[in-house]
């Protein structure tokens, strides 16, 4: 199947998304977290003989694979805005289209029984808008089921170096939900506070699950400015005060009795319904 779209027809935030994600070679063994809430999404699924399956933010096919093995569908359609991606999700699901490219502005298609998406669409430049994407490309009757992430995702992380991507609060799902015509809504939270041997370990996990500190800061969240406009740059001593706070603030001793300091995921669930 030819993946036409390349990485330079994307905006500038998003090749650099993209180029991140790309080089995430290990993204699998340490997104263990994600995998997690790939099963709570599968098990959230309403029907497993479904019509249309559009899942959006593929990645490296964690949620892929699951739907391949549990869900029967008519017929498949696989976003993923890294265009390395293409060859290994044909092969996991080779009857699916891959649909390589911008889920924000590219065609997707319509009529699907469920789209759903895991640890993706707080990537884009408008998140909530995936709501009303989403209810135009619904059948009647269709499921929405997706997972980001609250405010209070790597809290640590943002206190620290005010760095951080925006997530909407619940409330504004909610609205987002209500205003495009969904129905029987559920908005749960999983948080998950991940122990690490020290704060270096921290980063090394951000940096190999696609996230790194200089790359979170949006200052296009939702075309408006945020205060900080400065590229963030780690210097010797900048490293050193985010090593000493860290343990200073987020400190704690793991199962093992072992001290350790924490980064906190804070999953939220959507699953929706049009009527």
């Amino acid at each position: 199947m030819e993946h036409p779209l390349t990485t330079s027809e994307l905006s500038a935030r998003k090749q650099t998304i993209a180029r991140h994600f790309s080089q995430a070679s290990q993204y699998d063994k340490h997104a263990y977290i994600q995998q997690q809430v790939c099963q709570h999404l599968l098990m959230a699924i309403d029907n497993t003989n479904q019509d249309s399956v559009l899942e959006v933010g593929a990645g490296t096919g964690q949620l892929t694979q699951l739907l391949a093995t549990y869900v029967q569908s008519e017929r498949w359609s696989i976003n993923e805005l890294c265009e390395q991606q293409a060859t290994h999700l044909q092969e996991l699901l080779p009857q699916a289209q891959i649909l390589i490219g911008d889920a924000e502005t590219m065609d997707l298609g319509g009529e699907h029984s469920l789209i759903i998406s895991a640890n993706a669409i707080q990537w884009f430049d408008n998140p909530l808008h995936f709501i009303a994407q989403s209810a135009s490309r619904l059948k009647p009757n269709g499921q929405l089921l997706l997972s980001t992430f609250t405010p209070d995702n790597f809290l640590q992380i943002k206190t620290l170096t005010g760095q951080g991507l925006h997530y909407p609060d619940i409330s504004e799902w909610q609205s987002a939900l209500d205003q495009a015509g969904f129905q029987h809504i559920k908005l749960s939270v999983q948080r998950f506070n991940v122990p690490f041997a020290q704060p270096y370990d921290v980063l090394k996990h951000m940096k190999m699950t696609g996230v790194s500190t200089n790359q979170i800061d949006s200052n296009q969240t939702y075309g408006k400015q945020t205060s900080n406009t400065q590229p963030f740059v780690w210097t010797k001593t900048r490293l050193q005060a985010f090593e000493r706070d860290y343990w200073q603030q987020f400190s704690g001793i793991d199962k093992d009795g072992q001290p350790c300091v924490y980064l906190t995921y804070d999953v939220l669930i959507v699953d929706a319904h049009l009527p």
